[in-house]
């Protein structure tokens, strides 16, 4: 049996040992955020107010890192554009986030035209329309800002665009230490090996990819833009292909079924691979599911990535 004394020094040595061990914080693990495009149902009809959406996703989810949506500004889809340059409103939303304990990790931007477009007016205005969120982003203490590889012709041509408007919008963003990001996001973007050879010949170190578990649709039948997918992107390849160049991941859900996992989602697999490719950061919860309340599938998803992480 052991003495008084020893039990005394083996208590002390593992308190030391408990003491000098690091803390583990987000850039040396995986932590979840939450999209607020997962609430897009409630924002769209008035029942949330994006101002609220950090307290929401806190008190609601214990969720401590959030995503925004550019569209969500202001009033849904109708002021957007104004919103993001109010001073005023950037400054209201940055002191709830902060009244709220949250983290401003990342603004996903649409609908500020076409960064693919081969016609180089066309494509250098978006490149303008893109940096007041950029500005946006650094007054509201994000890191990332997500755009889209939208546009029309050749994909060669796509390509080159892509490179010329990631490279000026990547150096207007680097002196406000901000990331630009690319999601798989539909036609030559879904293309995990398309957006990654973007990317090397992008060659800056705060360009790079969110890699969507949604999203594949390379192509809808013709004449349409939703509905069933005509050709669709190996969502696992896919996945694998943009890691590497992952500044986020975006944990996109759809209905759950009755076990609490995705019907149409292998997402332990996707964990997996997330895991294996040293990824370390945000991993953000977005559902969109159409049948089940959103305050539902967040929860869901939530527990889903606990699981699996």
């Amino acid at each position: 049996m052991a003495s008084r004394r020893e039990f005394l020094e083996g208590t002390i040595q593992t308190a030391s040992a408990l003491y000098l061990t690091p803390l583990i914080d987000f850039k040396s693990s995986l932590e979840i955020s939450l999209a607020e495009w997962s609430l897009h149902r409630g924002l769209k009809d008035g029942t949330i107010d994006h101002l609220d959406f950090p307290a929401i996703a806190r008190k609601q989810f214990g969720i401590s890192v959030v995503e925004y949506v550019n569209g969500c500004f202001g009033s849904y889809k109708r002021d957007f554009k104004e919103a993001g340059k109010d001073m005023t409103y950037l400054r209201e939303l940055l002191k709830r986030s902060k009244d709220a304990g949250v983290i401003n990790h990342l603004i996903m931007v649409d609908d500020e035209g076409f960064l693919a477009m081969p016609e180089d007016n066309e494509r250098l205005a978006a490149v303008d329309n893109h940096k007041k969120w950029i500005d946006a982003a650094k007054h509201l203490e994000c890191k990332t800002v997500r755009v889209n590889l939208h546009g029309a012709g050749e994909t060669a041509a796509k390509k080159t665009a892509s490179i010329d408007s990631l490279s000026r919008l990547g150096e207007f963003a680097k002196a406000m230490n901000i990331n630009i990001v690319v999601e798989n996001h539909g036609s030559d973007s879904s293309k995990g090996f398309w957006v990654a050879d973007v990317m090397r010949q992008v060659n800056k170190t705060n360009v790079g990819t969110l890699p969507d578990f949604g999203n594949f649709c390379i192509s809808h039948p013709w004449g349409t833009t939703q509905g069933e997918c005509a050709e669709i992107y190996d969502r696992y390849k896919g996945v694998e292909e943009l890691l590497p160049f992952a500044k986020g991941v975006s944990a996109k859900t759809y209905d759950f079924d009755i076990n609490g996992e995705q019907p149409k989602i292998d997402y332990k697999r996707l964990i997996n691979l997330v895991k294996a490719s040293g990824f370390k950061g945000y991993i953000g919860i977005e559902f969109e599911g159409e049948s089940q309340p959103e305050e539902e599938g967040i929860r869901k998803t939530k527990a889903l990535l606990q699981k699996y992480l």
